[in-house]
């Protein structure tokens, strides 16, 4: 099969977009291994930023895609765990140049980045500035929860400038004329929630999942992204059966807290990670035509 998926928001040609492309790639030979990928997510500089390295580094031997959270104090979409393993990141003294460091580290890693960010600390930082310098520094694309497609045309320039995707969190009761909107303007896939309400649940995942990633597919050739509450690996191979990424962050950030000593941490995260690969191949699912 093609390498890239038709219908992705190939940004401007140049240095800036490879990052992207292989965000693309990762994803299509995840396809060609007939399975999902997987992507976890951890706050950049959590529980230190040294800490935060060693974690990342051993992460990107076993999963496709580090979803790196740009700590913030006021995270609406997330549930206690990430909240407080963002404090924890910010108490430790976490800066943006953390988050750039951290992506840097990870530019020869076999895993893509991707940056979770919500929109307040983002504008303050400066829409183009922070285009440009998380595509400079490696990162193929930006999660936004917070940000509405009818205000996103501000980003979605300076993004599509730097070579970056946009990523859209997509609730199920989104209108079928507002996610066709969003569809035409996303990139790198479209992420869907397992669970109503913020992350961390350890709950059954949505009974309407199905039928909504159905939706999505219905609509858009982009890869569909599935987390906030997968929590253990039968929930990972569930939504594999589905979705093109299996994402988990609060389940995995869970297994490093539980760690008795620091020097564990990393070993902690990667023999977690590792459990859920465990399930995430399954038979074809429908797709884009390559």
């Amino acid at each position: 099969m093609n390498a890239t998926w038709r219908g992705t928001n190939r940004p401007p040609a140049g240095p800036a977009s490879d990052a992207s492309a292989r965000f693309d790639q990762v994803l299509a030979h995840a396809r060609a291994d007939n399975r999902a990928a997987l992507a976890t997510y951890l706050p950049a500089g959590y529980p230190t930023q040294a800490q935060s390295l060693r974690i990342m580094h051993r992460l990107a031997e076993v999963t496709d895609v580090i979803e790196l959270g740009w700590p913030y104090s006021e995270p609406t979409m997330d549930g206690p765990v990430i909240q407080r393993a963002a404090a924890q990141s910010l108490a430790a003294g976490f800066r943006v140049r953390h988050l750039l460091e951290s992506i840097r580290s990870l530019a020869t890693s076999p895993a893509s980045v991707l940056v979770m960010a919500y929109f307040p600390p983002l504008f303050k930082y400066g829409l183009k500035r922070a285009a440009h310098d998380l595509a400079q520094a490696g990162a193929a694309g930006v999660i936004l929860p917070d940000l509405p497609i009818e205000e996103a045309d501000e980003w979605l320039t300076a993004a599509q400038d730097a070579g970056l995707h946009t990523v859209f969190v997509v609730a199920p009761s989104t209108t079928d004329a507002r996610l066709a909107r969003i569809c035409a303007t996303a990139g790198g896939m479209l992420y869907a929630p397992a669970v109503a309400g913020v992350t961390g649940s350890t709950g059954p995942l949505h009974d309407a999942l199905p039928a909504f990633v159905q939706r999505l597919r219905a609509t858009t050739d982009l890869p569909i992204g599935v987390g906030i509450g997968i929590s253990t690996p039968a929930q990972a191979r569930e939504v594999s059966r589905i979705a093109d990424v299996t994402i988990v962050g609060s389940a995995l950030i869970r297994s490093i807290d539980a760690a008795q000593e620091p020097w564990e941490q990393a070993e902690a995260a990667f023999t977690f990670a590792r459990t859920l690969t465990t399930g995430l191949h399954r038979p074809d699912i429908p797709h884009a035509a390559a």
